[in-house]
């Protein structure tokens, strides 16, 4: 599995993805649908209706990645978006229990958990910092 960093964001589709979709077809969903910028580094998860497969979307710096999973047997409990959300955004962590098959509205953060920094914040202080 990937390592990603704490400024990478890792950004749920809301709903069910045509998993036919390759690399063109997720990069306009990203864009248009989630309406972020797919080459940021930021991973984008989408599931089919089923919620037996997914794909994960990733710029790498170098090009794109798909990451495909079909589950033998269950469904992957996907993450509840709040009222009006086209996305859900998880942690690093969150992602692995996700992919492990633990239902992430049956884990409860710790009060020490992380804050998550706007991704606007984070944009700019990249800018500020080139």
């Amino acid at each position: 599995m990937f390592g990603f960093g704490p400024a990478t964001r890792i950004y749920v589709a809301v709903g069910a993805t045509d998993m036919r979709k390759n690399y063109e077809g997720l990069y306009g969903l990203v864009r248009d649908r989630l309406q972020c910028a797919p080459l940021s580094g930021h991973v984008f998860l989408f599931c089919n209706a089923q919620r037996n497969r997914l794909k994960l979307l990733v710029w790498d710096g170098s090009g794109l990645w798909i990451c495909a999973k079909k589950l033998s047997k269950g469904r992957f409990r996907w993450p509840e978006p709040r009222a009006g959300e086209i996305k859900v955004v998880l942690s690093p962590e969150e992602l692995a229990m996700l992919l492990g098959g633990i239902d992430l509205s049956q884990a409860r953060p710790r009060p020490w958990y992380r804050s998550q920094i706007d991704s606007d914040e984070v944009d700019a202080n990249r800018m500020n910092t080139a």
